[in-house]
């Protein structure tokens, strides 16, 4: 899909991708050539100059709260699936660079190895210089989800919306892959999907966006051009979560 009849809607959006986004048909890990494809899509929507922020998943990896985390303690998981979206962010970060996207990723935990540490200032600066910035580890801390990070990073950037990528168009009133009889929404509201218990995101990070007045949308990340017709709200693309229906 052409990028050159679309025009971006936002100024500055937080893309959401979770960590199974770069699973491919593997069971586990990180497939390279899905990383660089979605790097490519990427790519498609920075060109209508567009500021894009990142928050990975990684559930590809380690998730604190699944059957991989066993008896755990809950601290000690969450911050293993922290270090498991640091290491989505680099893949992602090498997908983007070679195909010429200047990036930085800016970590919750402190790994000057690999990433900068999150300032808010510094990731408005990066941004305005045109650099596409992933965040990763989460908040940083346990018991946080990167739903709740997605929304807290978005609104700590300022950014005009969050984009959250799936395997499925929109929001449906139940799974569609479950529920044949499952019905799309083109727009619903926060409380509408808390009410519905819909899982869009998670209940506290729709409850910040809410009472933020900050938009979702959400959009099936499989579908290519998708992102960039995301952010140029493009008919028919996705399901706009607001405060209000229009």
């Amino acid at each position: 899909m052409t990028t050159n009849n679309l025009s971006p809607a936002f100024r500055r959006v937080l893309l959401k991708l979770s960590g199974e986004a770069l699973l491919g048909e593997q069971s586990f890990g990180i497939d390279i050539k899905v990383a660089r494809s979605v790097a490519e899509e990427i790519k498609q929507a920075h060109a209508l100059g567009i500021q894009i922020a990142i928050v990975v998943g990684g559930g590809n990896i380690f998730r604190g709260v699944s059957a991989s985390a066993g008896n755990m303690d809950r601290s000690s998981a969450d911050y293993i699936g922290m270090l498991a979206t640091v290491m989505n962010a680099v893949v992602l970060q090498d997908a983007l660079e070679k195909i010429d996207i200047q990036t930085r990723v800016l970590s919750a935990i402190d790994i000057p190895q690999l990433a900068e540490p999150f300032i808010r200032r510094r990731a408005i600066r990066h941004l305005e210089k045109g650099r596409i910035v992933i965040l990763a580890a989460g908040t940083g801390n346990p018991f946080f989800s990167t739903d709740s990070a997605a929304a807290l990073r978005a609104l700590e950037i300022k950014a005009d919306a969050i984009l959250k990528g799936t395997k499925v168009d929109g929001v449906y009133s139940a799974d569609p892959m479950k529920d044949a009889s499952a019905t799309r929404f083109d727009c619903i509201t926060f409380q509408e999907v808390l009410e519905k218990n819909l899982r869009v995101m998670d209940a506290s990070a729709i409850s910040m966006c809410r009472d933020n007045n900050l938009p979702i949308i959400v959009f099936n990340m499989r579908t290519p051009g998708n992102i960039a017709s995301a952010v140029s709200r493009a008919a028919g693309v996705g399901t706009l979560v607001c405060q209000q229906k229009p």
